[in-house]
């Protein structure tokens, strides 16, 4: 699956988006109800929960009007697989919790499947910076969370049911993930947020960009409600520091001692005068070009690595038949299969087209995987022309090569 960041603002255009939006002001974009449908969904939120052993009480968390639950009450201690001592979630104490109304957070999914992290690469392919996703599943008339900010842009993405989110009208100044901005009380949010803003009722398919440091809250409207919350960490001035101080190891001005100080006025004026030399000097060395060089590369390069393995390809002794035949195509577009009556097709960007059930299973096969081949194809669908259902997909503009 293959998103970029004109398929998550459509019809907002990118242009717009970056003159008015982007760390300046919340934006509500409406979208299909199908729009995310190959991001998650019901189905594929419990595929995610049974795989045991990625989740502990770091990664799922349940919270009730509010209040954390208590990891113990609804996990047992258990081994991971590195032999590591965790709290391991059980089903059955964690849907009698989900029972009571409690929500449900899963952190980190970004990389667990191909539509999840179709998201967090078109986020970070447009240069935004590092993008997290966490699932939040809330229930109606439960709030998980007070009126709060966070210390990165918010992107909500709208799977699964409803929800209203209170925007308000309080901006905290960029704020990072440091104990001075996370050690503040309850109390001081809910002075600092300001008076309501608007409420934005977010339905299946639409998504909520918030700036960094915006206040909000929500609170599931429809019996249930799912989004994905895309945390985008961007670069900061603070990182041009840390390549400074790298810089600096290498000028003797900066390791030499700094002028002792005994309680008089020159001992004084001596610290302001190097203080100001050594200003001077940071000064000049973040006009230096190799700096500037690196700085621009760290900003470039600034997102998380997933993905890329290919085994095979990377073996060059590997036997020819093990390898995959003929050229590979990529998911461009959405698709999403559907059924009226006895007849079957597939929903594309150029029209629904018209299959067979065995082709159907296999189109829907193809478009969770980044990219595919005949053989691979024909090896999990023997039972469809696997070359003409790839040109079909073609010319429906869903498979490129």
């Amino acid at each position: 699956m293959k998103m970029t960041l004109q398929d998550l603002l459509a019809p907002v255009t990118p242009e717009r988006f970056l003159a008015e939006h982007y760390d300046r002001a919340p934006l509500h974009i409406q979208g299909r109800p199908d729009k995310f449908a190959g991001v998650l969904d019901w189905a594929g939120i419990n595929r995610l929960l049974d795989m045991t052993h990625v989740w502990t009480e770091t990664s799922l968390k349940l919270v009730l009007d509010s209040a954390p639950v208590p990891p113990a009450a609804y996990s047992v201690k258990a081994v991971s697989r590195d032999g590591a001592q965790v709290l391991q979630p059980v089903a059955a104490k964690v849907q009698d919790w989900v029972r009571r109304g409690a929500s449900v957070v899963m952190n980190d999914v970004d990389s667990l499947t191909p539509g999840l992290a179709a998201v967090s690469d078109a986020l970070e392919g447009a240069g935004f910076g590092k993008a997290q996703a966490n699932v939040y599943i809330s229930f109606q008339s439960h709030k998980a969370f007070h009126s709060h900010y966070d210390t990165h842009d918010v992107w909500a993405v709208q799977v699964e049911g409803e929800k209203t989110w209170n925007i308000w009208e309080g901006r905290a100044e960029w704020p990072i993930p440091h104990p001075a901005f996370r050690g503040q009380k309850q109390d001081h949010h809910d002075q600092a947020k300001g008076a309501l803003r608007g409420q934005v009722h977010l339905k299946k398919g639409d998504i909520l960009y918030l700036p960094r440091g915006w206040y909000h809250d929500a609170l599931a409207e429809a019996p249930n409600s799912v989004h994905v919350a895309y945390g985008v960490h961007a670069p900061l001035g603070m990182d041009v520091l840390n390549v400074l101080v790298e810089r600096a190891l290498y000028d003797a001005e900066f390791r030499k001692p700094l002028p002792r100080q005994d309680g008089s006025a020159a001992s004084r004026e001596a610290l302001a005068m190097r203080s100001a030399l050594l200003g001077d000097r940071l000064a000049a060395l973040a006009r230096d070009p190799k700096v500037q060089e690196v700085v621009a590369s760290f900003v470039r390069d600034y997102r998380f690595q997933r993905g890329g393995y290919d085994l095979l390809a990377a073996r060059a002794d590997a036997p020819a038949d093990a390898a995959p035949a003929g050229p590979a195509f990529r998911v461009v577009a959405e698709a999403k299969p559907v059924r009226r009556g006895n007849e079957f097709g597939l929903r594309t960007p150029s029209g629904i087209v018209a299959l067979t059930l065995p082709e159907v299973e296999a189109a829907a096969w193809i478009v969770t995987r980044p990219a595919v081949t005949e053989a691979e194809l024909r090896g999990a669908h023997p039972g469809c022309d696997a070359g003409a259902l790839i040109a079909r997909l073609r010319q429906a503009g869903v498979l490129a090569a």
